[in-house]
């Protein structure tokens, strides 16, 4: 029976939660590190796992139908190409991403609360668990440590691209703000050798960062300090880096970030934004993310500017860094 025959055709298929959520319980729960490793029936997995054996074959049954694993025998499973990407060893690196233990994972579920979310306006993330993300997330240090890993994964990949990508050399010194755990500014230290940088960042990813600096044998030209980008910022810095930070804020915050930065930079530094996305039209997928975690937005450079220019900024330039941007501001002379 193909989608288009099934009861519901296209429309129920694209509306399923079967399917990801079994997915989703797999990658949690290390199905494919389990079954490479050797346990390849519902009873050693369920061992392995702490689960209920029964229930866990019919997991893995609808995992079969989703394409996922094999059944080469009656009660045997193994994992297809498309599986593989379950074992936390894989290249693409997605399992931890799926992981509901994890600091994303978590965050997924409250999509559950959509429909609260477009009827108040309000994030469903602290809907569903009676906090903020942000609190959430520093309440468990497991899930701290896991935002932390998740988000320096990313910037590793884009790393060398970004550290190359704009003369942040003649910057003197850089503060990325909002840093977590130092991935981006040692990469960039690491490219341009006069550099000095500091990570400016709440007092858990600060410490991480400041170990991390340690580890890098970056004392010399790099610190961490505890604070808040919606604080008065040390000022003086050529640059000032917002990485993936102004899509975690509606208008109003973003802005006031932004402000406290240009106040920090004064006429000579320079503002820089750096996300993931900044078409004309942003990612929806990504924008509904935002919305539900935070009560955030995705934006465009336009919209970038718009904010910049109510923090008394203007984009100078937007340089293209792998996979993301980098929208350099500087003070408005004419404010």
């Amino acid at each position: 029976m193909t989608e288009e025959t099934a009861w519901g055709g296209g429309l129920w298929a694209a509306a399923d939660l079967i399917t990801p959520m079994a997915v989703r319980v797999a990658a949690t729960l290390r199905l494919g590190d389990h079954i490479t490793a050797g346990s390849g029936t519902p009873e050693s997995l369920a061992a392995a796992t702490g689960t209920h054996p029964d229930t866990l074959r019919r997991v893995l049954d609808h995992l079969v139908t989703a394409g996922l694993l094999t059944r080469p025998e009656p009660g045997v499973y193994g994992l297809t190409d498309l599986g593989e990407q379950l074992r936390d060893d894989h290249p693409g690196g997605i399992r931890s991403w799926l992981d509901m233990t994890g600091a994303i994972g978590r965050a997924e579920l409250s999509f559950v609360d959509l429909l609260h979310t477009v009827r108040t306006g309000e994030a469903a993330y602290p809907h569903r668990y009676g906090r903020p993300f942000w609190e959430d997330v520093a309440a468990d240090p497991d899930r701290a440590a896991s935002f932390d890993a998740l988000m320096g994964s990313r910037l590793r990949d884009d790393a060398p691209a970004v550290a190359t990508g704009y003369p942040w050399g003649t910057l003197g010194h850089l503060v990325d703000v909002g840093g977590g755990d130092g991935t981006l500014l040692i990469a960039i230290l690491a490219a341009h050798p006069g550099l000095r940088g500091t990570v400016l960042d709440l007092p858990g990813p600060a410490e991480r960062a400041r170990a991390a600096i340690d580890a890098a044998g970056l004392n010399d030209r790099a610190d961490a300090r505890p604070g808040s980008f919606f604080d008065e910022l040390p000022p003086g810095a050529g640059g000032y880096l917002l990485s993936g930070i102004l899509h975690d804020w509606d208008d109003a915050g973003a802005t006031r970030i932004l402000r406290n930065c240009a106040q920090a930079a004064g006429g000579r530094g320079r503002v820089l934004v750096m996300e993931d996305d900044v078409a004309d039209e942003p990612s929806t997928e990504g924008d509904l993310r935002m919305l539900c975690y935070v009560n955030g937005r995705e934006r465009g450079v336009t919209q970038l500017g718009d904010l910049a220019a109510a923090a008394g900024l203007v984009v100078e330039t937007v340089v293209p860094a792998g996979t993301r941007a980098i929208v350099e501001m500087r003070r408005d002379t004419g404010k």
